[in-house]
Protein backbone atom coordinates (compact mmCIF):
# COMPACT_ATOMS: atom_id res chain seq x y z
CA UNK A 1 0.00 0.00 0.00
CA UNK A 2 1.00 3.45 -0.70
CA UNK A 3 0.17 6.75 1.12
CA UNK A 4 0.46 9.71 -0.23
CA UNK A 5 0.37 13.60 1.18
CA UNK A 6 -0.05 16.79 -0.24
CA UNK A 7 0.50 20.17 1.63
CA UNK A 8 1.28 23.38 0.44
CA UNK A 9 -1.36 24.88 -0.73
CA UNK A 10 -3.30 28.49 0.26
CA UNK A 11 -3.54 31.93 -1.05
CA UNK A 12 -1.88 33.78 -3.58
CA UNK A 13 -2.15 36.66 -5.80
CA UNK A 14 -1.51 36.75 -9.45
CA UNK A 15 1.61 36.73 -10.45
CA UNK A 16 3.08 35.12 -7.18
CA UNK A 17 3.94 31.89 -6.13
CA UNK A 18 3.13 28.23 -4.42
CA UNK A 19 5.54 25.12 -3.86
CA UNK A 20 3.18 22.22 -3.22
CA UNK A 21 4.51 19.21 -1.48
CA UNK A 22 3.75 15.63 -1.90
CA UNK A 23 5.28 13.11 0.68
CA UNK A 24 5.35 9.69 -0.37
CA UNK A 25 5.41 6.28 1.71
CA UNK A 26 5.16 2.61 2.22
CA UNK A 27 7.09 1.41 -0.66
CA UNK A 28 9.91 1.61 -2.84
CA UNK A 29 9.21 4.23 -5.49
CA UNK A 30 12.11 4.34 -7.94
CA UNK A 31 9.82 2.59 -10.55
CA UNK A 32 6.67 5.04 -9.73
CA UNK A 33 5.61 7.76 -11.73
CA UNK A 34 4.08 10.59 -9.31
CA UNK A 35 2.29 13.46 -11.20
CA UNK A 36 0.31 16.65 -10.08
CA UNK A 37 -3.44 16.40 -11.32
CA UNK A 38 -6.16 19.62 -10.73
CA UNK A 39 -9.86 20.11 -10.59
CA UNK A 40 -11.55 23.25 -10.60
CA UNK A 41 -15.24 23.41 -9.79
CA UNK A 42 -17.75 22.05 -12.23
CA UNK A 43 -14.57 20.67 -14.61
CA UNK A 44 -12.74 17.61 -14.92
CA UNK A 45 -9.52 17.07 -12.98
CA UNK A 46 -7.09 17.77 -15.55
CA UNK A 47 -3.46 16.67 -15.88
CA UNK A 48 -0.64 19.30 -14.42
CA UNK A 49 2.64 17.50 -14.30
CA UNK A 50 4.47 14.23 -13.93
CA UNK A 51 7.92 12.99 -12.94
CA UNK A 52 9.40 9.54 -13.05
CA UNK A 53 10.61 8.42 -9.69
CA UNK A 54 14.19 7.63 -10.18
CA UNK A 55 14.77 9.22 -13.48
CA UNK A 56 15.28 12.57 -14.89
CA UNK A 57 12.50 12.84 -17.57
CA UNK A 58 9.49 15.26 -16.53
CA UNK A 59 6.13 15.98 -18.13
CA UNK A 60 3.87 19.05 -18.37
CA UNK A 61 0.65 20.25 -19.53
CA UNK A 62 0.90 22.99 -22.03
CA UNK A 63 -0.39 25.48 -19.95
CA UNK A 64 2.04 25.59 -16.80
CA UNK A 65 4.63 24.63 -19.15
CA UNK A 66 7.42 27.88 -17.96
CA UNK A 67 5.28 28.94 -15.29
CA UNK A 68 5.40 25.40 -13.00
CA UNK A 69 8.62 22.95 -12.17
CA UNK A 70 7.78 19.17 -10.75
CA UNK A 71 10.87 18.13 -8.82
CA UNK A 72 11.49 15.50 -6.12
CA UNK A 73 13.97 14.65 -3.41
CA UNK A 74 14.21 11.11 -3.11
CA UNK A 75 16.42 11.17 0.37
CA UNK A 76 12.67 12.30 1.28
CA UNK A 77 10.23 10.64 -1.13
CA UNK A 78 9.00 13.67 -1.44
CA UNK A 79 8.17 15.15 -4.54
CA UNK A 80 7.37 19.51 -5.07
CA UNK A 81 5.62 21.74 -7.74
CA UNK A 82 6.83 24.80 -7.50
CA UNK A 83 4.14 26.99 -9.10
CA UNK A 84 5.11 30.68 -10.01
CA UNK A 85 3.59 33.64 -12.25
CA UNK A 86 0.46 32.54 -10.60
CA UNK A 87 -2.89 32.98 -12.63
CA UNK A 88 -6.70 32.77 -11.56
CA UNK A 89 -7.19 30.00 -13.47
CA UNK A 90 -4.92 28.19 -11.69
CA UNK A 91 -7.30 27.61 -8.53
CA UNK A 92 -8.20 24.35 -8.03
CA UNK A 93 -7.74 21.80 -6.19
CA UNK A 94 -4.81 20.02 -6.57
CA UNK A 95 -3.93 16.21 -5.97
CA UNK A 96 -0.98 14.06 -6.02
CA UNK A 97 -0.90 10.68 -7.74
CA UNK A 98 1.44 7.74 -7.84
CA UNK A 99 1.74 4.74 -10.58
CA UNK A 100 2.67 2.82 -13.31
CA UNK A 101 1.20 4.61 -16.50
CA UNK A 102 3.07 3.90 -19.58
CA UNK A 103 4.06 7.68 -21.45
CA UNK A 104 0.68 7.52 -23.73
CA UNK A 105 -1.47 7.29 -20.44
CA UNK A 106 0.33 9.26 -18.15
CA UNK A 107 -2.03 11.92 -18.34
CA UNK A 108 -5.23 9.99 -17.63
CA UNK A 109 -6.47 10.12 -14.20
CA UNK A 110 -7.35 6.40 -14.37
CA UNK A 111 -3.95 5.49 -14.46
CA UNK A 112 -2.76 6.52 -11.08
CA UNK A 113 -3.40 4.16 -8.05
CA UNK A 114 -2.80 6.00 -5.48
CA UNK A 115 -4.03 9.67 -4.78
CA UNK A 116 -3.41 11.86 -1.71
CA UNK A 117 -6.31 14.01 -0.25
CA UNK A 118 -5.80 17.02 -2.51
CA UNK A 119 -4.77 20.68 -1.07
CA UNK A 120 -6.92 23.96 -2.15
CA UNK A 121 -4.84 26.59 -4.47
CA UNK A 122 -6.62 29.60 -4.55
CA UNK A 123 -5.31 32.69 -7.09
CA UNK A 124 -6.94 35.93 -6.95
CA UNK A 125 -6.63 38.71 -9.35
Amino acid sequence: QVQVVESGGGLAQAGGSLRLSCAASGRTFSNYVVAWFRQAPGKEREFVAATIWSGASSNYANSVKGRITISRDNTKNTVYLQMNSLEPEDTATYYCACGTPTFQTMRIPGSYAYWGQGTQVTVSS
